[in-house]
């Protein structure tokens, strides 16, 4: 009988044990997930706050341009604005600009809000600056040329003009003699060439000629024509 006893109270002391790990686990649980949960709220507060400036960005302004103005589309070079029209289409209303390519004798029709294809020409300061980049030593790489002419052709529609003066100086052979550049280099010399020219008249505001005498006189061109004459 008095081991029935003893194991008993062994049985009931085991069970309070456990029933008191139990309890201190189960508090243990609880502020792990009380914990979890104040991480959480303070995360959706800044989760907020991040929505909230994701929310408020700027406006970005438009740039208007006006009937006259001299605009460069990349894959084109300099066009002039010769309207601003509007047509219906789909019962929307469209607005947009008629530009005029005169290097190319082609009218293009331009979106207002597609607008970002277009920039104004360049300043007096980047011209200058282009100046300098024609007078500079070519940097040709040391690749096949069929990678070299696609590099070449997309920086001159890329409608940059620091690029498009860096391909002129690049392709520059100092000759006006054919059969010291092949007909795809003199392509391309040509094509940025007068793409760039065009852009210098419309800055500059002065005639062709004059033009590519500044240009050949940076490039080296007319250095060479005097000494072959």
């Amino acid at each position: 009988m008095a081991k029935k006893k003893v194991k008993k109270k062994k049985k009931s002391l085991v069970k309070k044990k456990k029933f008191i790990f139990k309890k201190i686990n189960q508090k243990k649980i609880d502020k792990v997930k009380e914990h979890a949960n104040l991480r959480r709220i303070s995360g959706s507060s800044t989760d907020d706050k991040i929505e909230i400036k994701k929310i408020k960005k700027q406006a970005v302004e438009k740039k208007i341009y006006n009937i006259k103005d001299f605009v460069v589309y990349p894959k084109h070079g300099v066009g002039k604005i010769v309207a601003v029209e509007k047509a219906t289409i789909g019962q929307i209303e469209i607005q947009f600009y008629k530009i005029f390519v005169e290097k190319e004798k082609l009218t293009l029709t331009v979106p207002i809000n597609q607008q970002f294809n277009l920039r104004p020409v360049s300043s007096i300061n980047q011209i200058n600056k282009c100046i300098s980049i024609l007078k500079a030593k070519p940097k040709i790489k040391r690749t096949m040329w069929s990678r070299r002419a696609a590099e070449y052709d997309q920086k001159i529609n890329s409608g940059k003009v620091y690029e498009l003066a860096e391909v002129v100086r690049d392709l520059n052979k100092n000759t006006d003699i054919i059969a010291d550049q092949s007909y795809s280099e003199r392509q391309l010399f040509e094509k940025s060439y007068e793409r760039l020219k065009s852009e210098f008249e419309a800055v500059l505001n002065v005639g062709s000629e004059e033009v590519q005498k500044k240009m050949d006189k940076a490039l080296g061109r007319n250095q060479n024509l005097e000494i072959a004459q």
